[in-house]
């Protein structure tokens, strides 16, 4: 048992009873449990096949692949409409919605699914990146900070542009550009503590 979710399933109170059933049936299938993006995930052969989590009105399960699930009980709904194309839901309410060898069915499902190789790769953003003007300006007078900066990969370097662009106040962009500065200077990625 990883320690961590266990942490994870007694930190979620009013949801505690479901994601320790939950975890349960999982545990009994041949998926490794760990932590990423701060949830807990259960893999199969090093690929991510389910996230398990808990939010305010329900838990549920995240099916990485759920896209190729039959889903005959139409349990699935994508929670992301329009962002997400293979990731899909199934959120319980409470203790009784949870069918144990339903859940297992659709695991072992995504399981097969894994082995026979069916995913959709997510797409790299081939857009080019616009530096802030602020951003640049501090580029520009740094070479540390220059050189920290095109050391991370593209993807890294987007988050803390998007970071960036996204505050509408100026006060805003130039207290994040404060904040930035040093974790780039570090080598630290904007999202780095949510990876593993």
């Amino acid at each position: 048992m990883n320690l961590k979710v266990t942490e994870y399933i007694l930190d979620k109170n009013k949801w505690t009873q479901e994601l320790k059933l939950l975890r349960s049936a999982l545990q009994e299938l041949p998926l490794e449990e760990d932590i990423k993006w701060g949830i807990p995930a259960y893999l199969y052969k090093g690929k991510n096949i389910i996230g398990m989590s808990a939010f305010k009105n329900y838990c549920g399960l995240w099916f990485h692949q759920g896209i190729f699930l039959k889903d005959e009980n139409k349990l699935l709904i994508n929670a992301q409409e329009g962002k997400t194309k293979a990731m899909r839901q199934w959120r319980f309410n409470s203790l009784k919605d949870i069918d144990v060898e339903l859940v297992k069915s659709y695991a072992l499902e995504a399981i097969d699914n894994a082995e026979k190789g069916k995913a959709i790769k997510p797409q790299k953003n081939k857009t080019p990146i616009i530096i802030p003007q602020q951003l640049q300006n501090e580029l520009d007078s740094n070479s540390l900070l220059l050189e920290k900066f095109d050391s991370f990969s593209l993807s890294k370097q987007r988050e803390y542009v998007n970071y960036l662009i996204e505050a509408k106040r100026e006060t805003t962009k130039q207290k994040r550009l404060e904040k930035i500065i040093p974790m780039i200077l570090k080598g630290i990625g904007l999202h780095d503590k949510y990876r593993k």
